[in-house]
């Protein structure tokens, strides 16, 4: 039986997923500059479309003319997520009002609050230091991880999942599989804040080599200076094909990794799961194949990025059956596993 909150916490999951996929649109049109301050857009709480605002807009922002497309596509992202921040909030309050309930989370939906106050200041600060590639990746990830940890709570609150008896090693697998997904999505928000997805318009090769010119250095110069506008990328030709070269990399290694527990999950009797796995990993590679190939369509690409984020559901569902909670077992005299109450014995009354 679900917990109180849970159909919140879905509504609360199912809002970040699209919060998520209009912050790519946003990425992917260039539009994250499309409001140069913050949280207004040029001093107003929407886009300014009449031509008085515009001109008011544009003497206050004169390095920044008013793109009408762009800058609605920037505060509908923003409004999305001040919605999904007060129904955050919502949850938190719930879970405190509720927090002497059994088995009802505290620490979760309080941890979640506090992750999507930090997102609203990475959001600031993409704006306000021109879309410096650290602050853009940190904010897809803080993004992905808002999402995530909500899809958890989701579970833990539906109640619906009883828990599974596997072995530590496949348990142990699980968790790898998730820090290597969590890896390469890390590297695909560096190929997006760098605008490196294009450094490679050719498959399996690169520029019709195997191991192209690349600066490694270059590309992932984490303490690279404040101040200019990233927008379009700053970095040359070889530095891009660095990250981009090491993204396909990960994608190779993320695909062994996940063949390998989907025929773990299988051998376990978990094919149900196992499938998961692997319908989520081959849109993935398809449709990383296809930004390539086709050159990075927009449609497509907004549907890498969501397959990301499918592809990370995916592995948080996984490991959080393999992990539940299973109840304690006791041998009995027939060598039968007998399962022990999980009600404390003083609650236990015996009759005469």
């Amino acid at each position: 039986m679900s917990k109180p909150g849970y159909r919140l916490a879905l509504f609360a999951t199912l809002l970040a997923a699209v919060v998520v996929l209009l912050g790519a649109y946003t990425r992917l049109t260039h539009a994250g500059l499309g409001c140069p301050d913050w949280p207004g857009c040029y001093g107003f709480l929407g886009v300014p479309m009449s031509e008085h605002k515009q001109a008011l807009a544009e003497s206050r922002f004169p390095e920044a003319p008013v793109e009408v497309a762009k800058g609605w596509a920037e505060m509908i992202h923003r409004y999305f997520a001040g919605a999904l921040g007060l129904v955050i909030l919502a949850l938190a309050i719930k879970a405190v009002r509720l927090r002497h309930q059994p088995q009802q989370p505290l620490k979760l939906p309080l941890a979640i609050l506090a992750l999507v106050i930090m997102q609203a200041a990475f959001g600031m600060w993409t704006v306000t230091l021109k879309l410096w590639p650290q602050v853009v990746t940190a904010h897809l990830l803080g993004g992905f991880a808002t999402l995530s940890l909500l899809a958890l709570l989701t579970l833990r609150l539906c109640g619906r999942f009883a828990p599974l008896q596997v072995s530590p090693r496949l348990r142990a697998l699980a968790a790898a599989c998730l820090l290597l997904v969590i890896g390469q999505i890390t590297l695909g928000g560096w190929v997006s804040s760098n605008y490196a997805a294009v450094a490679c318009v050719d498959l399996p090769t690169c520029h019709g080599q195997w191991w192209p010119a690349m600066d490694f250095g270059k590309g992932f110069h984490l303490t690279q200076h404040i101040g200019p506008n990233y927008l379009g990328g700053q970095l040359d030709s070889e530095a891009r094909t660095a990250i981009h070269m090491s993204h396909r990399i990960g994608a190779l290694l993320v695909t062994l990794a996940l063949l390998v527990l989907a025929w773990r999950l299988h051998t376990a009797h978990l094919s149900r799961l196992a499938c998961l796995v692997l319908v989520a990993l081959a849109a993935q590679v398809s449709l990383g194949i296809a930004n390539v190939l086709l050159h990075l369509p927009l449609l497509v690409a907004v549907a890498h990025n969501a397959g990301g984020a499918a592809l990370l559901l995916t592995l948080v569902l996984i490991n959080y059956r393999l992990h539940a909670a299973a109840p304690r077992l006791r041998i009995g005299r027939q060598g039968a596993a007998i399962q022990r109450p999980l009600v404390p014995a003083r609650l236990i009354q015996v009759g005469k």
